[in-house]
């Protein structure tokens, strides 16, 4: 078995020279495509085009040019999915449209040809670390099995030829790290296993419920990134600045979490991928047992140290051998090896390699501190986050509680769940989620609320649910959402403008009809009395009434009070008419289905009536 994808080193035929080996990718190539493309390694060293071509992008193209189409490809899906496929507003109402609203679901459907969460699913440390912390089965565990699988012939190719973080650090190393030498570290430090003890660390808040993942796991780190940095420019340049919303504490972390992985470039190129990262641990760890290939080096090298200056990975030890652990057969050692002394075979192929001479360097080792300090130090991160800084929400004061996103989990599995990644925010159009800084603790930090005062949640749009990658939101249809209650509306009759007799508004009733849900309807009040005491026709104000069976906490009606009469006309201080979650509030639940208990709840009121009726026959009867 070989793998060999790289491009050989350009060298002369001389006479009793081995020829190069020939991959049959590159064979294939040869015979169909025009000979001018190609180098010619006869008498002159003369490159082809496509070599010309490869030296000038750069020597990782030159060496791996497969490797490197692939990892450019990869990130440019993951660039289209965000900023595309998560774009919500390209969706445009159908006038001829009738009946309930869809053209927010059905814009997003018809984008998604690749699922929009589909890096966040390859995570494996996401997927094992949701499973484990809300101890329940994640979709995404396939897909993270998939991903490990694959590793068992390219051990963590993910890291080297999918990874969008791993590509956007390349490219910053190129541009900025390498311009910058007086921060450089060896290769040999504390650091070096530091990936492992942070896997653990990860692992042991999992433990305990706590999702850690989300802070420090590839996929995620990007995702926020492009969404607290790049998202807003997308949204004010192209909808208007003022439908950015404002910025928190939360954000601020976020955004310097993201700077940092790119700086400790400064280091060390790829420093991040190289020390750090865990979600590389976990592939470095499956790579351990369950490889099927390795790098291999033959007694035919010369030592020339090329293969060490190039590998991006850290991978090559002293004596020009492999660590196992590190290397993720990107296979830019192998295009610069000027004796094509380095090949991609099985694991157990040892013909004519090279000794191995473990003495020339000491490797650093993992330590039992470090092991000791990452499980405790993830059990006080766990134990602070869940009963300390981060306690849970006052499930007493419904004024407390933030309005989770429609269909969400119960608000324990919810936090077990949601990874922080913040797609959800990049696909729901308005704003209407937001995410939560530090006002409710460690615990709730960058997980989705509804910022009602901001915008409704539209009634045609079920995204958030659709590019969750965990399960935390629930991927249902849009007419499952439409009857899903996020929260119920409650009116302060104090100061609602018909209500303390100052003037009439219907805006939270035309806005609640316009949706479809007709949740709000008039009732009079203050009218005139006549002689007789009695209420004259038509006089007073017509004031609005929450009809608590049908409103779903979709916040359009506190939207548009607070955008008309707070903002606008100044009339309030606050929204007259607002948005609780709670118990009795919200409809939680982790299976089953949301029309299924209106129907109950619609059996129970038909009987209740029925029940009624029959008591006050019995006592005429009586």
């Amino acid at each position: 078995m070989r793998l060999d994808i790289f491009l050989p080193f350009l060298r002369l035929s001389k006479p009793g020279r081995r020829p190069p080996r020939r991959s049959r990718l590159y064979r294939f190539a040869r015979a169909v495509l025009p000979q001018p493309l190609f180098s010619d390694f006869s008498d002159e060293k003369k490159r082809g085009i496509i070599r010309k071509t490869l030296r000038y992008l750069g020597q990782g193209w030159e060496a791996s040019p497969i490797r490197r189409i692939i990892q450019t490809a990869s990130f440019v899906l993951f660039v289209l999915l965000f900023f595309y496929v998560c774009w919500p507003y390209s969706a445009v109402p159908d006038p001829d449209a009738h009946g309930w609203p869809a053209h927010y679901a059905d814009d997003f459907a018809t984008k998604e040809r690749i699922d929009a969460e589909t890096f966040l699913a390859l995570d494996p440390l996401v997927a094992f670390s949701t499973s484990i912390a809300a101890q329940t089965w994640v979709w995404s565990l396939a897909w993270a099995s998939v991903i490990l699988a694959i590793g068992f012939f390219f051990p963590r190719g993910f890291c080297g030829y999918l990874c969008p973080l791993g590509t956007l650090i390349d490219l910053f190393d190129w541009s900025v790290g390498k311009r910058v030498r007086r921060f450089k570290v060896k290769h040999d430090g504390w650091w070096v296993n530091l990936k492992y003890y942070l896997l653990l660390a990860t692992m042991i808040t999992a433990l305990f419920g706590v999702m850690l993942a989300g802070t420090v796991a590839a996929i995620p780190i990007i995702t926020r990134g492009f969404l607290f940095i790049l998202a807003p420019l997308q949204q004010g340049i192209t909808q208007g600045w003022y439908q950015v919303p404002p910025m928190n504490a939360g954000h601020a972390v976020s955004i310097v979490l993201f700077v940092s992985v790119l700086a400790v470039g400064f280091l060390r190129p790829r420093f991040w991928c190289r020390y750090v990262c865990p979600t590389g641990a976990v592939f470095s760890l499956s790579n351990l047992v369950f490889r099927a290939s390795e790098r291999k080096v033959e007694d035919s090298c010369i030592e020339c140290g090329l293969c060490v200056k190039v590998c991006p990975f850290d991978a090559i030890k002293a004596d020009y051998s492999t660590r196992t652990l590190d290397c993720t057969l990107c296979q830019t050692c192998a295009g610069v090896c000027p004796t094509n002394s380095i090949k991609f075979v099985g694991r157990w192929n040892n013909d004519e390699l090279k000794p191995v001479n473990e003495s020339i360097h000491q490797e650093v080792s993992v330590s039992r501190r470090g092991f000791l300090v990452s499980m405790l130090g993830g059990a006080s991160i766990a134990l602070a986050t869940r009963w300390g800084i981060g306690a849970h929400f006052d499930q007493a004061d419904p004024k407390l509680l933030p309005i989770r996103p429609p269909m969400s989990v119960p608000e324990e599995k919810f936090l077990e769940l949601c990874i922080r990644c913040g797609a959800c925010f990049k696909a729901c159009p308005n704003n209407v989620l937001q995410p939560i800084g530090f006002e409710h603790g460690i615990e709730g930090l960058w997980t989705p609320r509804v910022e009602a005062d901001w915008a409704g949640c539209e009634p045609s749009c079920n995204n958030c649910g659709q590019v969750c990658p965990t399960g935390a939101i629930r991927a249902l249809p849009l007419s499952e959402k439409k009857v899903a209650r996020m929260g119920l509306a409650e009116i302060n009759q104090t100061n609602c403008l018909p209500w303390a007799g100052k003037e009439g508004c219907q805006l939270c009733v035309d806005e609640c009809a316009a949706a479809g849900y007709n949740a709000i309807e008039f009732e009079r009040v203050h009218p005139q009395l006549d002689e007789d005491g009695l209420p004259i026709e038509g006089t007073g104000f017509a004031a609005p009434k929450v009809i608590n069976d049908r409103c779903v906490g979709c916040g359009l009606c506190q939207s548009v009070c607070y955008r008309i009469n707070v903002h606008t006309k100044k009339l309030l201080e606050k929204s007259t008419i607002v948005v609780y979650a709670g118990p009795d509030r919200e409809d939680r639940i982790m299976e089953g289905l949301y029309s299924d208990l209106r129907n109950q709840e619609g059996y129970a009121r038909e009987l209740n009536h029925k029940q009624k009726q029959k008591a006050i026959g019995d006592f005429y009867s009586f």
